[in-house]
């Protein structure tokens, strides 16, 4: 670990947990497209998306804790000491921290100083995403929650010192699948789908979020990870969502995955040419979730653990046992494996099309200077 990695271990900013991981596997009867759709929040909303109970966090070390997962989620597999201790992953060293970074609803002020995670269960860059599902924090909340840390941090650190402390955090976001499965795929619920085509409404979200990074980095970010879409739903939860037309749904989902990252990454570069000292770099969730085939899952077609109707573990039931050979968790979000063979290739792009322009190990490993005041 560099010197520069040292140093960034106590500080990591997570504002919105909300990866769409993929992958692509070969089952027995054809050529099947599986994929993912992790809403992973670590906070406290009483809502139909939480998921603070057994079984979730059975391989956890502190139990059910909000997150979409057996075990643990990308991003403490990237910020943590230790990796899972298996035959093929053991040990990985990758950020440092010896600690799981805690949500902002709980933190106390000591918590500022080694970083938060803002992140909600079904929220999106719109406000509006996810309101079908109950309470949430959309993204431009999580940025006010976050203001409201700047301003502690700046009370705790004075100006200088506090802008000095932001410019050397890093900064993890990714957003958007949400306002497509929770808001423009949802016509009951919701009317941007009348209102806008797919690429009409895409265009619209890349603008809005793209706002929505800036105001990021006007309150002092300047290392950011941004995480792209990765294909949104597998074919058997899609038909129990959508019904028969489930299968079409799923190709038309995936499209405007493809329309979002498109749109996305020529706005990382707009951000990087029109921001002084700032450096945002783009996850290709898409092509690490193909490249998923490696891990050679025996089970890849149902969850580990019992689902209910809206795709989530049934309380208290006990789960498969062998969850090293399962690609699903529940309905919809990975297995801890799978999260490990992410989080590995979104730190170290073992393919140079998992990240551009470089990965998060090359980022940490930038020493900038402080930027223009706030």
């Amino acid at each position: 670990m560099t010197m520069v990695e040292r140093e960034m271990k106590l500080q990591w900013i997570v504002l919105a947990l909300f990866m769409v991981l993929s992958s692509e596997q070969h089952c027995a009867a054809g050529d099947d497209q599986l994929t993912l759709w992790p809403t992973m929040a670590i906070t406290t909303i009483p809502d139909s998306c939480q998921v603070d109970y057994a079984p979730y966090g059975v391989d956890f070390r502190n139990g059910p804790t909000g997150r979409f997962c057996n075990g643990r989620i990308s991003i403490d597999i990237i910020g943590t000491l230790t990796g899972p201790c298996n035959e093929s992953y053991s040990w990985l060293k990758i950020l440092g921290f010896t600690h799981y970074i805690p949500p902002f609803a709980t933190a106390q002020e000591a918590d500022i100083l080694s970083g938060l995670n803002y992140a909600s269960g079904a929220a999106g860059i719109r406000d509006e995403t996810g309101q079908e599902l109950g309470e949430r924090i959309c993204f431009n909340m999580q940025l006010q929650n976050h203001q409201k840390t700047v301003q502690n941090l700046t009370g705790m650190l004075g100006n200088d010192s506090a802008l000095t402390y932001l410019n050397k955090c890093l900064y993890s976001v990714g957003m958007g699948n949400n306002d497509y499965l929770n808001n423009y795929f949802l016509p009951q619920y919701f009317p941007t789908s009348e209102e806008y085509t797919l690429e009409e409404y895409t265009q619209l979200l890349i603008e809005q979020y793209s706002q929505q990074l800036r105001s990021l980095y006007e309150l002092g970010a300047r290392k950011l990870v941004v995480f792209g879409l990765g294909m949104m739903l597998g074919v058997q939860a899609a038909i129990a969502t959508y019904g028969t037309n489930g299968s079409a749904c799923v190709e038309l989902m995936n499209n405007a995955s493809r329309l979002f990252n498109s749109l996305l990454l020529p706005a990382i570069d707009q951000l990087n040419d029109d921001l002084p000292d700032a450096k945002f770099i783009y996850i290709n969730n898409y092509k690490i979730g193909e490249d998923s085939t490696v891990l050679d899952f025996k089970v890849n077609n149902t969850g580990c653990c019992a689902s209910s109707a809206i795709g989530q573990c049934v309380p208290t039931e006990t789960p498969c046992q062998n969850r090293t050979q399962y690609m699903f968790w529940d309905s919809f979000h990975p297995t801890e494996i799978f999260n490990v063979f992410y989080a590995e290739r979104s730190y170290r792009a073992s393919d140079p099309s998992y990240a551009y322009p470089y990965d998060i190990r090359h980022l940490v490993s930038l020493d900038q200077g402080v930027a223009e005041a706030m």
